[in-house]
């Protein structure tokens, strides 16, 4: 399966969708587009998982350097799932303990945190 990525712009956030698996092959696709949005001044970004299939180890790494990156500049990387699989690997791994996550785009716009 691919990756699919779009992205818009919800008040002053910068929302990237992700559709597919994120794995070792498609990684670097995703990895490009937060660095490509970082660079070109967007600090404040919402990733909506709500259409991943699958998510690895690598597709982690990437999420933890698009947080790093965003952090760089004072700015937040807030993540949408709702899928129990998905967010199980969040639990397993200590990461919701690191990225806000939350149930839709519009709570993870509203958000403060």
């Amino acid at each position: 399966m691919d990756l699919s990525l779009s992205t818009r712009t919800v008040g002053d956030r910068t929302v990237v969708e992700v559709g597919g698996e994120i794995d070792v092959y498609t990684a670097p696709k995703l990895r490009e587009q937060l660095v490509e949005l970082v660079n070109d001044g967007n600090y404040h970004l919402v990733v909506d998982m709500e259409g991943v299939d699958f998510l690895d180890s690598t597709g982690l790494g990437v999420l933890v350097g698009g947080l790093k990156r965003v952090c760089a500049h004072e700015g937040s990387l807030r993540l949408v799932c709702n899928q129990e699989r998905i967010l199980k690997i969040f639990r397993i791994t200590g990461l919701t303990k690191v990225f806000p996550i939350h149930t839709s785009v519009d709570d993870a716009v509203a958000a403060t945190d």
